[in-house]
């Protein structure tokens, strides 16, 4: 129990870090990106006005794969959502997770279908 206490807390204080120079305009919002043992959670944030533009998750999809398709498919449906809104680029907000494995891949969805990091 306390390893995965410190593995919260380091991922917190990488996340502060990267909020610290990563923010979101309306004219380039924020993907941020948040990752659960069983889902995927993506928002298009801007931080000027403190509102979320559009999301996407898993749980909401309603999809009972695996982690990595769930993945990919929350990067597509995030993709078509910001750009129903108007939205062609954004900044990548990893949420302090290491660019690989299910972030790398909703990351690289999100762009094979129009977002450009």
């Amino acid at each position: 129990m306390a390893n995965t206490n410190q593995k919260t807390v380091r991922r917190k204080k990488r996340h502060r870090r990267i909020r610290a120079t990563v923010s979101g305009t309306a004219d380039k919002p924020r993907l941020s990106v948040y990752r659960s043992n069983q889902h995927m959670y993506a928002q298009l944030i801007n931080d000027e006005k403190g509102e979320t533009l559009a999301a996407a998750s898993s749980l909401e999809l309603g999809l009972d794969e695996p982690l990595m398709k769930a993945a990919k498919s929350v990067g597509e449906k995030i993709s078509e959502r910001g750009q129903e809104v108007g939205i062609k680029k954004v900044v990548f907000d990893r949420g302090g997770y290491n660019y690989t494995g299910r972030i790398e891949t909703l990351a690289d969805a999100a762009r094979a279908n129009g977002l450009t990091f």
